[in-house]
């Protein structure tokens, strides 16, 4: 029995059923992930929290947190000797390595790993990596979107970008479960559409995500976001923030790389313009202006690609620390 609480035997057993028991089950399966197979929480995520949130930081304690974590020394060390901070020498203390992370980025940094705690013991380490690469491109464009119409909460746009996708990991593990022994034709997950994901799994990625946010006590606006990024027309709290982190979603899913399977298949759809999904996602924007933000987020995109490689969430071991 695994740690969700499902057999191996009991789940293969889907193969057998009728299509509408199908869906049935696999609706089951996601509720059951949503009930009782999400990560807790640790109190140690809770007290960074307290932390980072104060007007005043005391790094020294963050650090002492951060330095009991493993897998979050080893995320932190990571990002900060990325290319991505163009550093010339080597970061090994976690207490530099807090300072040039910034309040805000440790912050996101302490819910990731929290998120990584449940894909990487449930998902393959390559789909683990997909799934990242685009949650931190999404992240990255989201805060430069937000500058560009000068949104003043950078920090939370790229927040609410890294972490718009979170509803997918649920259903990426029912669909992994059934890898082996599913004979018909897989559902797209990633490219495809909410009503094909409601039809397979009885729940779409949207309405996982919603769930999400509201059990481990997100912020509404961030609730919001996992709900409404494929349209942000719907968005009530923040349709600021939402439509932000929507175009950065769109733009990084319709523009990312060909994966090698997909490479090979003739003929396949070309994306949506951008300016049809960024009139929804700016509705005060003209034309020139959803041209210009176009042209910027390719600029940026093509910058950022490379660096993408570098900032992929793993389950390194930490380096070893100085006292």
């Amino acid at each position: 029995m695994n740690r969700l609480g499902q057999s191996h035997s009991s789940a293969q057993g889907i193969a057998d059923l009728a299509p509408a028991e199908r869906k049935q089950r696999r609706k089951e399966r996601l509720m059951a992930i949503l009930t009782v197979g999400l990560p807790t929480i640790s109190a140690h995520i809770f007290q960074l929290n307290t932390l980072l949130s104060a007007p005043s930081v005391d790094l020294r304690k963050v650090s002492k947190i951060i330095r009991s974590d493993p897998s979050m020394s080893a995320q932190l060390l990571r990002m900060c000797n990325s290319a991505l901070f163009g550093l010339r020498r080597r970061v090994l203390s976690i207490e530099e390595a807090s300072v040039l992370m910034g309040t805000e980025r440790l912050r996101t940094l302490v819910l990731t790993c929290s998120v990584m705690e449940f894909t990487n013991k449930q998902l393959p380490e390559e789909q683990v990596q997909e799934f990242w690469q685009h949650s931190f491109m999404t992240g990255m464009l989201s805060e430069r979107i937000a500058k560009w119409i000068e949104y003043s909460q950078h920090e939370q746009a790229y927040l609410g970008g890294l972490l718009h996708d979170v509803g997918l990991l649920p259903l990426l593990v029912v669909a992994t479960e059934e890898k082996d022994w599913e004979s018909e034709a897989p559902v797209r997950i990633r490219g495809g559409s909410l009503e094909e994901e409601k039809a397979h799994f009885g729940l779409n990625h949207c309405e996982v995500g919603r769930s999400i946010g509201t059990s481990w006590n997100f912020f509404p606006s961030f609730i919001d976001i996992f709900e409404h990024h494929h349209h942000p027309e719907s968005s009530s709290r923040d349709p600021h923030l939402v439509g932000i982190v929507a175009a950065a979603d769109h733009f990084s899913e319709t523009h990312a790389p060909a994966a090698p399977s997909e490479a090979a298949i003739p003929e396949s759809p070309e994306p949506a313009p951008d300016d049809d999904f960024f009139s929804l996602c700016f509705p005060r924007l003209d034309a020139q202006d959803r041209s210009e933000l176009t042209e910027m987020l390719e600029n940026e995109y093509l910058h950022l690609l490379p660096l993408m490689e570098f900032n992929k969430p793993t389950a390194a071991k930490p380096e070893r620390q100085h006292a």
